[in-house]
């Protein structure tokens, strides 16, 4: 999508519990960081969504490490593009196995590694996504525990993936439904 302005944070911006950020197509990202190789943590997000928060209507830039983090599942990213993505597109840890967090008509390019890292417990419902030259559309964590995901895919055009569209653990029991 074409944006509409551009914001630079210092910091992550905090989208609290209840509140709807509309990012009206601007392009946020951060003045005090820039994409560079190894895992970032969420002091590198432009965006820090808690449970019960939503971030529609945004587009996300290249000077970031984490795109956006929802740390507590349970978060909703409506009309959300990633420019250029560095780490991970969106990184969703904590929650309960009955967490929600949902993916509605949202787009990555130039992802190396990750678009989507689940971390956390629960279900992410992924509906309408575009992505191009990535890796992984989808990753549950490989290495957090004994902890089944679940993934839920619909409405998916994927360009170029390098790696696959969906990477879930079998032994840990995930489980993951794609459809159209």
């Amino acid at each position: 999508p074409t944006s509409t302005g551009a914001v630079q944070f210092t910091e992550p911006h905090t989208i609290k519990a209840g509140e709807v950020f509309d990012g009206k197509m601007q392009t946020f990202d951060r003045s005090d960081i820039t994409c560079s190789e190894g895992e970032g943590q969420k002091d590198t997000a432009v965006f820090l969504v808690e449970a019960g928060g939503a971030l529609k209507n945004a587009i996300i830039g290249k000077n970031q490490k984490e795109g956006v983090h929802c740390d507590d599942h349970d978060c909703t990213i409506e009309n959300v593009w990633w420019d250029d993505v560095c780490e991970d597109a969106l990184s969703i840890k904590g929650g309960s196995a009955s967490s929600v967090t949902t993916v509605i008509n949202c787009g990555a390019r130039s992802a190396s590694d990750k678009v989507v890292q689940h971390n956390g417990l629960g279900t992410v419902n992924i509906d309408g996504f575009y992505a191009e030259n990535f890796g992984k559309l989808y990753r549950s964590c490989g290495t957090c525990g004994d902890i089944p995901r679940i993934v839920t895919v619909k409405n998916v055009y994927a360009v170029d993936p390098q790696v696959s569209v969906i990477t879930v653990n079998k032994n840990y029991g995930d489980q993951a439904t794609l459809s159209n």
